[in-house]
């Protein structure tokens, strides 16, 4: 979980860094993560657990003491079993009830996070553009960074042209008690002020300018684009992972009833623009009336053959401007319909989300605890790799399978289960060595086999050289 948390945080260290959060929302985020990352630390240490705790115990050699008590390795494993579909089953559970929730909570915070404008700092010589339509510059400032010295502000408010500008020997900073204000406190400066009418667009030598000594006066700025917003949860709520099972059937019902009706629709379209679609080409279609085929003339040119000289423009100029609106309209609904089936395929694979996650669990402990029993080694040292190398190998077929069939190009539940399927044979084959005995991962075993091979290869070429020299 920390490792994975670490990886959040570093995708989105930029837009947590330097914007004044306080610590419990910090804090809110994180939590939300970690219960969002749940659905990959689960399966993982489920493997790990289990490659752990069965490689104890047959280095201590008490697996080989439960055998010679008359247990057989899947009795002995069998109460194990009953403990991890109760976790694979609270795993159904919560994707189903609480991720998508938490998905929901979390997806309006980060939004609000990223949103937020970093704080307001000024640096010392550097023209600060953060608080819209001002320009800011300090050569200096104090060690808390509350008062700022040579002051040059320009007001960009009322355009682009730098026709407002305040210089100040000393500047005090504070907020309004609501936090909604930055207030600067101006000591012995001058507002420069140069008036232009809106539709002068030459030099007018007679143009008002303004200049106002003061020895005291307040800036207010608006620091509502560095508060941190509240998103409407609502806007989210159709999102697919925020989605139960329930929900999900709901939308997958009526986005298809959408695709369907998209589909009738273009049909409809495509029968009223082409009367062409005629009795002759249309006898043997399914689903359509059953007409003798008659016998067309064979025409090099149906257009001159046909149509008379003085038609011939005017008929093609239809026909283009037909096929254009037509190939307008078309693409306008295929876009729509590429948004609906999108949709359809993610709703899909969410669906089948709910349910890999718990059979993940149980799959990843029928390949850790034989894979623990055969390895033979207990602690943080070889189960830490093999449990790495097994779920990257689990993980990485389902983030490929997951993102073809996201386009589409297998079905949702085939991707969704690909890695699933891929498993369940070598699940099944490590569970039968280890009950078997077999010492798969034994290295002087395969020492011996190597030394035997090389032993029969020398033998064998021996043999051939003595009757090459006889002869």
């Amino acid at each position: 979980m920390f490792v994975l948390l670490m990886l959040f945080l570093f995708k989105y260290i930029d837009d947590l860094i330097g914007k004044g959060f306080e610590w419990y929302t910090i804090m809110e985020l994180i939590g939300y993560q970690c219960i969002v990352q749940i659905q990959m630390a689960m399966p993982l240490s489920m493997l790990l657990s289990s490659i752990m705790t069965f490689g104890n115990l047959g280095e201590s050699y008490e697996l080989v003491a439960i055998k010679a008590a008359g247990v057989s390795l899947r009795k002995a494993m069998t109460p194990l079993f009953i403990l991890v579909a109760i976790f694979a089953t609270s795993s159904f559970l919560f994707s189903d009830y609480i991720l998508p929730v938490v998905n929901l909570k979390m997806g309006t915070l980060l939004t609000d996070v990223r949103n937020k404008k970093a704080d307001f700092l000024i640096k010392p010589g550097i023209f600060n553009n953060t608080i819209p339509g001002y320009s800011i510059r300090a050569r200096g400032k104090n060690k808390e960074g509350t008062i700022l010295y040579d002051l040059m502000i320009y007001d960009h408010r009322g355009g682009n042209t730098a026709n407002n500008v305040l210089m100040a020997k000393e500047g005090y900073i504070y907020n309004s008690p609501d936090n909604s204000y930055m207030i600067l406190k101006l000591k012995d400066g001058i507002r420069y002020e140069e008036s232009r009418t809106k539709n002068s667009k030459t030099y007018d030598p007679r143009q008002q300018f303004t200049r106002f000594k003061f020895k005291e006066t307040e800036q207010k700025f608006d620091m509502g684009s560095f508060q941190q917003g509240k998103t409407d949860e609502s806007l989210f709520k159709s999102h697919h992972a925020m989605l139960n099972l329930r929900q999900l059937d709901m939308y997958i019902d009526s986005n298809h009833i959408k695709i369907d009706s998209m589909g009738k629709a273009i049909t409809r379209t495509l029968d009223t623009r082409y009367n062409i679609y005629s009795k002759y080409f249309s006898a043997n279609q399914p689903g359509l009336p059953k007409v003798k085929e008659a016998k067309i003339k064979p025409y090099k040119d149906l257009v001159a053959d046909l149509v008379p000289p003085e038609q011939r423009t005017q008929i093609t100029m239809n026909a283009l401007s037909q096929l254009n609106y037509l190939k307008e309209d078309l693409n306008s609904r295929t876009l729509e319909f590429k948004d609906y089936k999108t949709k359809d395929i993610r709703y899909r694979i969410e669906w089948h989300r709910k349910f890999t996650l718990a059979v993940s669990c149980l799959l990843l402990f029928a390949i850790g605890a034989p894979l623990g029993a055969i390895i033979r080694k207990g602690g943080l040292g070889l189960p830490v790799v093999m449990a790495i190398i097994f779920f990257l190998i689990y993980h990485i077929i389902s983030t490929v399978s997951e993102k073809t069939a996201k386009d589409g190009a297998i079905s949702s539940a085939v991707g969704m289960w690909m890695a699933i399927i891929i498993l369940a044979p070598l699940a099944a084959f490590l569970t039968y060595k280890s009950t078997t005995d077999s010492a798969l991962f034994d290295i002087d075993q395969y020492k011996l086999k190597a030394e035997a091979a090389w032993k029969w290869i020398k033998e064998k070429f021996g043999k051939k050289n003595k009757l090459k020299e006889s002869h």
